[in-house]
């Protein structure tokens, strides 16, 4: 018993149990596929090295989300009764919840920001959970609804930035990544509230220490960049980008410390960079991807990728007419 005292002390903080790891792979394979992992046809040929692309957007609900919703709430259905599920979301978490709600036949109530974007929010009300719209197009009102509707009622808050078994969902796209690609020696993750990097970065490394993670934040909403770069938590006065799914602009402190020990580097990426990246998925690898979804392939063009092996996590596929006729335009 003191053995195994000592072994768990001896792990850094970050790091996630592999058989924790295990049980959430088994849980996901009952409801979700595994995703493609595809060598890119058009990104290797400047580098020297293959670059892979990890396609979360063929998830049910078009995201990566859904890893970490369906597991924390069956998680924490295990712990206890949960009559309603309540998620604050730029749309796909909130698709993700009420995916694995409907699934797990648990009432859901997703709280949007007023301003949202269309595809996401008519995949929530096809799932059949309630939408409530409060705030601007950042989550700050839509947080605080959400956590007052929880405390009023009873609500299991499944908070995508907060909640501790989230990350443990997106952490089996690195189990997936290195499983099928061992040699793979960066992954270029989006990092809007960090659960997906925390996850996939906290992985990772505790199958493969040295993998280097770099994170990808929007120019106009660079709040945990500046975070992760100064060590504290920075708030922005505004997250105004295209990349709904990266419109963050108050970070969480635990969130800052966790990404420091994780991330490697982060890049910065331009609405054009995006725009940009997205036409050439669709073009090369006739992939669609909405702005954040295409971030990590901006980022790997804007950084011309490393040393070794990449891969690019393309995050989520739901992306409004409008944005997708700009990009094939740009």
């Amino acid at each position: 018993m003191e053995a195994a005292v000592n072994k768990s002390s001896a792990r850094p903080a970050w790091a996630m149990d592999p058989r924790e790891l295990s049980e959430a792979r088994a849980l996901l394979a009952r409801h979700l596929p595994r995703t493609r992992m595809i060598r890119s046809a058009s990104l290797g040929t400047g580098t020297g090295h293959d670059v892979y692309l990890k396609l979360e957007c063929e998830m049910p609900t078009g995201s990566f989300k859904v890893r970490g919703a369906l597991y924390a709430l069956q998680t924490n259905l295990q712990r206890g009764q949960i009559e309603e599920v309540v998620a604050c979301s730029t749309g796909n978490h909130g698709a993700a919840v009420a995916w694995a709600a409907k699934l797990l036949g648990v009432k859901a109530r997703i709280f949007l920001p007023e301003k949202n974007n269309p595809v996401k929010r008519a995949k929530i009300a096809a799932l059949g959970a309630e939408i409530v719209e409060q705030g601007a197009a950042d989550l700050a009102a839509a947080w605080a609804a959400a956590a007052e509707y929880s405390r009023r009622t009873g609500a299991y808050f499944l908070n995508d930035a907060a909640d501790a078994d989230v990350p443990v969902g997106p952490g089996t796209i690195a189990c997936e990544i290195l499983e099928e690609v061992p040699q793979i020696s960066r992954v270029f993750v989006p990092m809007g509230d960090t659960a997906l990097i925390r996850g996939v970065a906290a992985a990772a490394k505790t199958l493969k220490p040295g993998v280097k993670i770099t994170g990808v934040q929007s120019e106009e909403a660079p709040s945990y960049f500046l975070s992760w770069k100064e060590g504290r938590a920075i708030a922005t006065d505004t997250c105004d980008t295209i990349a709904d799914g990266l419109a963050t602009r108050t970070p969480l402190a635990a969130n800052v410390e966790a990404i420091r020990a994780l991330v490697d580097d982060v890049v910065l990426v331009s609405e054009q960079e995006m725009l940009q990246a997205i036409a050439r998925l669709a073009i090369e690898e006739h992939v669609v991807a909405e702005p954040a979804g295409a971030a990590a392939m901006a980022a790997f063009l804007k950084s011309n990728g490393g040393d070794g092996p990449a891969a690019l996590l393309v995050t989520g596929a739901n992306i409004p007419r409008e944005v997708l006729r700009r990009a094939m335009n740009s």
